[in-house]
């Protein structure tokens, strides 16, 4: 009866011994790739949202080019929020005057020229029709919504004279080109009651939205 017991208790700690090492194998299994996890994670919210970080940019291909779905939100050198309200910055991107958006976009991206702009309004119907199709689906004032047929999801992000006052969030939407014109700058202008895309030019002391585009 005792030998039984005994041989009993030996089972039961072999038993035991396999199991907690079986538990402890799966744990470390468990943390390490929770550890890969967190780490993915870390390095897709620092870049994958289209803010500022060093990761990769949700971008969409157009015309042979591969553009950012959002305007650029990347604090530095002359830039504002609209209003100064950083819910602003997060919904909209921030206002760049245009020697700022120059050198704004980062690494691998650039501030598009006119010719890249053409292409891009060129493949999505020509000036007249571009708006439309290039704004998004909501954001813009007085039904002024576009169809967004490409993934570009332009937004109004209104704009900043060279005397500070903001204007027309929700209703109009500009992107600095990086084509200058002795002293100004040539950009690209979408409104909400208009379905066209026009080029322009204005004051490079402005600010204004950008759009980077893959170099």
């Amino acid at each position: 009866m005792l030998a039984g017991v005994v041989g009993c208790n030996v089972y039961l700690t072999i038993i035991k011994g396999v199991t907690m090492s079986f538990i402890n194998k799966r744990r470390r299994a468990l943390l390490a790739a929770a550890t890969v996890v967190i780490a993915a994670l870390a390095v897709c919210l620092s870049g994958c949202d289209g803010d500022d970080g060093d990761g990769s940019y949700e971008s969409v291909p157009i015309a042979g080019k591969m553009w950012m779905t959002k305007n650029l939100n990347i604090e530095t050198g002359n830039s504002w929020c609209y209003d100064n309200n950083p819910e602003n910055c997060a919904k909209y991107g921030r206002l760049y005057d245009w020697n700022t958006a120059k050198a704004a976009c980062p690494s691998g991206w650039k501030l598009p020229d006119t010719t890249d702009w053409g292409r891009l309004v060129d493949e999505a119907g020509g000036k007249f029709d571009a708006g439309k199709k290039l704004k998004s689906l909501s954001g813009w004032d007085d039904y002024g919504n576009g169809t967004d047929e490409y993934g570009f999801a332009a937004l109004p992000g209104g704009h900043r004279n060279s005397g500070g006052k903001f204007n027309d969030i929700g209703k109009n939407g500009v992107w600095w080109t990086a084509t200058d014109r002795g002293g100004y700058a040539y950009v690209r202008d979408i409104n909400n009651d208009f379905d066209d895309a026009l080029q322009d030019t204005r004051t490079v002391n402005n600010g204004f939205s950008v759009r980077c585009v893959k170099k």
